[in-house]
């Protein structure tokens, strides 16, 4: 059954699309029976990993991003790849590919759709526990990627005193707060 509220799709194209990303065009009828287009973000499923060390320590990555010109200081995350069966195994990959540690365990936490009102995207949230440095980065060509460690507290102290952007990396910590710490 339909719900009342849904949109009905008329046509579909890709508007534009580069690695990482497609900008997709739908026309689409509303309940009342008007057209329109409607022009949407497509990325896809992602992961995102809150990464501990044995101490309890947080393992963060310090990143350049361009689109604000800054370097962001977050938790490793990335896109699945075609050979990730399940998210758990983008989250396995994309720690031990931007951090160079890898997780003695791994659990879920969440899953969001942080943008659902111009975007696709899917992140799906982990958490590794005691983690270990164990083999050497293995960044994209489009990655500048520093390693450090921190505590829960101080990311949390820093969320709330506004230091830490990263959208992504803000709901991880305070979710693990909140519901699992």
């Amino acid at each position: 059954m339909t719900d009342e509220l849904a949109w009905e799709t008329l046509e579909r194209s890709v508007a534009y699309s580069c690695a990482g990303f497609d900008v997709r065009n739908e026309r689409v009828r509303f309940p009342d029976g008007t057209d329109a287009e409607f022009d949407y973000l497509a990325e896809g499923e992602s992961v995102v990993v809150l990464p501990l060390t044995p101490d309890g320590d947080v393992v963060v990555i310090e990143e350049w991003r361009q689109a604000v010109g800054r370097v962001n200081r977050g938790l490793p995350a990335g896109s699945m790849e075609s050979d990730d069966a399940e998210p758990a195994d983008a989250a396995r990959r994309e720690l031990a590919e931007e951090t160079g540690y890898e997780a003695g365990s791994l659990e879920h936490l969440t899953t969001v759709e942080p943008a659902n009102g111009f975007a696709d995207a899917v992140f799906h949230y982990f958490v590794a526990r005691d983690c270990e440095q164990t083999v050497q980065q293995d960044l994209d060509d489009n990655e500048s990627i520093r390693v450090a460690t921190t505590t829960l507290d101080e990311l949390l102290d820093a969320a709330r005193e506004d230091e830490l952007r990263d959208g992504r990396t803000v709901t991880g910590v305070l979710y693990y707060a909140l519901f699992e710490r």
